[in-house]
C-alpha cells in the first residue's frame, strides 16, 4: 500500500504544480481539467488514514504546495474583486442630491452585460 500511497502523493503533486502553472498561463480549459482529475484522485485518498513514515515528507510537500495554490487562487480572486469594483464606481453615473451633494448610483454590472 506504501507504494500506492507514494505514487498517487507524486501524482497529486504533479497535478498540483499543473493547476498552478494553468492558472499562471491563465489556460482555463487546461486547468478545468486538471482541477478535475486533482479532485478525483483527492476522494480516492480520504480513506487513508496513516502515512507511513518514508511518504510524510512527500505529503508536507504536496500540503505546502497545493497551500501556495490556494494563496494564488486567493489573491488573484482580490484582484477580480477590486477591479470589477473599480469600474463598476467608474461606470456609475453621478447624480446629485437635493442639497447639492453627489449621490452614488447603483451600477448592475454594465461589464457583464455587456453594454461597453
Amino acid at each position: 500500500m506504501a507504494t500506492t500511497l507514494r505514487a498517487q502523493l507524486e501524482r497529486l503533486h504533479s497535478l498540483i504544480l499543473q493547476e498552478r502553472e494553468c492558472a499562471k498561463a491563465m489556460a482555463m480549459d487546461d486547468l478545468l481539467h486538471t482541477v478535475q482529475a486533482k479532485n478525483e484522485l483527492l476522494q480516492s485518498l480520504q480513506s487513508v488514514n496513516e502515512v507511513a513514515p518514508e511518504d510524510r515528507e512527500l505529503a508536507v510537500v504536496v500540503r505546502e504546495e497545493n497551500r501556495r495554490n490556494a494563496y494564488l487562487f486567493w489573491a488573484s480572486l482580490g484582484f477580480i474583486r477590486e477591479s470589477m469594483s473599480f469600474f463598476q464606481k467608474e461606470l456609475s453615473p453621478v447624480s446629485y442630491g437635493a442639497h447639492g451633494a453627489a449621490v452614488s448610483g447603483r451600477s448592475e454590472g454594465m461589464l457583464l452585460r455587456g453594454r461597453i
